[in-house]
């Protein structure tokens, strides 16, 4: 569709309550403390995790703007949750197909897809139904564990921020009784029960600055001001990798990893930030922010500038953005040079090419929040982050760690030497390295002042060991990262694939799903004229082979064409799968794709359908089937189609797309398990 569709929040709760009641898909995350001091926690997630989209951390949410991405990150575990960039200019034209991961992260996207007022919307709908599966209670949850930050993200200069559309978005995230208020009412009966629920109105007070490429660096510090003395929020910057210099970022790039095919254009660098520049205003800033009382942070990083030799992406962008493996490096090493610089005085957060096996060492860097995205955009998609907490969890127990802050400090064996820099008295010393030694509580032994600088300087010490090694250990070169995806040399259909069910799991948005047809063949039949009536012709079938097929929910789709880029076959589910428009008004407004719209009420079902650019209309009330395309108008029973057919039309018509149609509307409507087209049906979808 190529435009996500908001979903109606009363769909929205009606789909996460039934698929907690269905209790189809179960995530136990391994005991481990995400939070200093927080008790463990034991926490199991349903909801059809595995297809989410969403980035996972300790303390590490999503950058993304629809409301069921949200909670799924959040039913997954994030508990800060980053907002996808907001701007005042929110009518956008993104190119499509604008994200290959065939091997590194390349992307042509950059900001929001949705108004400022649907984006606020996405948001406050996230909260409310966050707020209504903690007090449903179908969530086991430690105390505590359910608390949640909203990190919103703006951009991309003063003038935009400053307008007043972007300001009222900026108050209502701060205030937003009103949306709550009007939502409320929008909550369907099964739901009805929460319409007092005490909602969470104050949403967020945390914004991290996302600036253009080329933003000056004055600009980037007006902007930081305004927002803390304006509005009062606290504030990240978030920095472009290009800091690191051109000579600097191509040496890491080429030379080191060997990315030598990577072309970074000289003006990336030349219209960027520089290194002293960013380092003045960090400064000032940060002044300011103690001024206020208010928290300044940096990121690490925005994508990296690249020329776009991708045979994939359209070839009307000129320049692109790389994530991944190769910027992890890159940004790892700025962490670095920024903490040589400032030490521990602001806090730091990252993006940079997470996967299961670095996000420990994240963890151990002492980074907040951890934004995962790259890796979460391959197969198994959100399959894959048990094994994030998996492996944090063993390497917290490979070195007797109870919680984060233990395990920054027991992480790489360097805990004596961040405390030698500390000059602890000698026998505080002494009992620090004996509980060291023996396991024991670290906090206790050094007290909450000490401890509080022996946790900040391991967070330094560990930067220095941690990031000369993704250079060394040669898991982020190109030789690991130049592998495709395997295709097979076969073109997809309406109907049947390999079944393999990748485009699921990997798709951003959650569009893409699986149904059951309720017959194994589809029949080809056409209508000829015979007198006064007609003759019911059956010419063949459509054989339905799988087990399931594949659909697409064309509201949440933007075509950015990952599940293309993983799929074995050739053409995109995107494009070539059925496509569902959730709305009557959708599927009209984008008559030059293929789709079905399917409607359900008292009086029947009504599908509205295009099949290679043809359009028709199915309704089926009372045991009678109307099919109507141009220039004719057929009816039959259900129980006897060829011997009561009746209507009018030329000579011959050909019934099969009545056919798929009703096989798709029986698949989908009647399917007993979710999807984003029967969700929004009042009862029961099967006895």
């Amino acid at each position: 569709m190529a435009q996500l569709t908001p979903y109606p929040f009363s769909s929205l709760v009606r789909r996460a309550l039934r698929e907690l009641e269905r209790n189809d898909a179960v995530f136990d995350l391994p005991r481990a403390r995400f939070f200093p001091g927080d008790p463990a926690h034991d926490l199991s997630v349903r909801f059809h995790g595995h297809r989410a989209s969403s980035p996972l951390g300790p303390a590490a949410g999503p950058h993304t703007q629809m409301a069921q991405n949200i909670v799924l990150a959040w039913l997954a575990g994030s508990r800060i949750l980053e907002l996808k960039t907001v701007q005042v200019l929110d009518e956008l034209e993104v190119p499509r197909p604008c994200i290959d991961m065939r091997t590194i992260g390349l992307n042509a996207e950059w900001s929001q897809e949705l108004k400022l007022p649907q984006s606020r919307d996405e948001y406050v709908k996230a909260s409310m139904l966050i707020d209504i599966l903690r007090a449903q209670g179908a969530v086991p949850l430690e105390d505590g564990f359910g608390d949640t930050l909203f990190d919103l993200s703006v951009g991309y200069d003063l003038k935009g921020i400053q307008s007043e559309s972007v300001s009222a978005f900026l108050r209502d995230m701060k205030d937003a009784r009103e949306t709550v208020d009007r939502l409320r009412k929008e909550l369907p009966p099964e739901a009805r029960k929460f319409r007092d629920l005490d909602f969470r109105t104050a949403l967020s007070d945390t914004v991290t600055l996302s600036t253009f490429h080329g933003c000056p660096p004055e600009e980037i510090e007006r902007i930081i001001e305004y927002l803390m003395r304006e509005h009062g929020l606290h504030c990240v910057v978030k920095f472009n990798p290009m800091l690191l210099g051109p000579d600097e970022t191509r040496r890491l790039l080429h030379d080191e990893l060997g990315y030598t095919d990577v072309r970074i254009p000289d003006g990336a660098f030349e219209r960027d930030t520089k290194w002293e520049q960013a380092v003045d205003f960090m400064d000032r800033l940060g002044g300011i922010a103690d001024e206020l009382g208010l928290t300044l942070g940096a990121k690490f990083t925005n994508t990296l500038i690249v020329e776009n030799t991708s045979s994939f992406l359209p070839d009307s962008e000129k320049e692109v953005y790389l994530s991944g493996s190769p910027l992890h490096v890159l940004a790892m090493h700025l962490v670095r040079r920024f903490r040589g610089r400032f030490g521990d005085r602001f806090p730091v957060s990252f993006a940079a090419g997470i996967d299961r096996a670095n996000f420990p060492d994240a963890v151990a860097l002492g980074l907040t929040p951890i934004t995962v995205c790259s890796d979460l955009l391959k197969p198994q998609g959100y399959g894959r982050l048990p094994a994030y907490y998996k492996e944090l969890a063993r390497r917290m127990n490979e070195v007797g760690a109870a919680d984060v802050d233990d395990f920054v400090l027991r992480a790489y064996g360097g805990a004596e030497d961040a405390l030698d820099r500390c000059n602890p008295d000698p026998g505080t010393r002494r009992r620090c390295l004996h509980a060291l030694a023996e396991g024991g509580n670290l906090r206790e032994a050094a007290g909450g002042e000490l401890f509080a600088r022996w946790v900040s300087e391991a967070r330094l010490g560990n930067t220095e060991h941690y990031v000369p090694r993704t250079v060394e250990s040669g898991r982020y070169a190109a030789a690991r990262h130049s592998k495709p995806p395997m295709k097979i040399g076969r073109r997809l259909k309406l109907f049947d694939c390999l079944s393999c069910d990748k485009c699921i799991p990997v798709c951003p948005n959650d569009a893409n799903f699986a149904f059951v047809p309720p017959e194994s063949e589809i029949p080809i039949v056409t209508l000829h004229r015979d007198g006064g009536g007609w003759k019911w012709v059956r010419e063949g079938a459509i054989a339905l082979e799988e087990s399931h097929q594949i659909g697409n929910f064309a509201d949440f789709c933007n075509e950015c064409g990952n599940c293309d880029v993983f799929c074995p076959e050739d053409g995109g589910p995107y494009a070539l799968k059925p496509r569902f428009f959730g709305s009557r008004r959708s599927w009209e407004a984008f008559r030059d794709r293929d789709g079905f719209h399917l409607h359900r009420d008292a009086e029947g079902d009504t599908v509205l359908g295009r099949l290679d650019g043809s359009e028709y209309r199915l309704t089926v009330a009372g045991g009678k089937m109307e099919f109507v395309g141009a220039g004719f108008r057929i009816a039959f029973l259900e129980s006897d189609p060829a011997g009561t057919v009746s209507g009018e039309g030329p000579e011959t018509v050909d019934l099969t797309p009545c056919f798929i149609m009703d096989s798709l509307r029986r698949g989908v409507l009647d399917s007993p398990q979710i999807n984003y087209v029967n969700a929004p049906l009042e009862g029961n979808l099967v006895p």
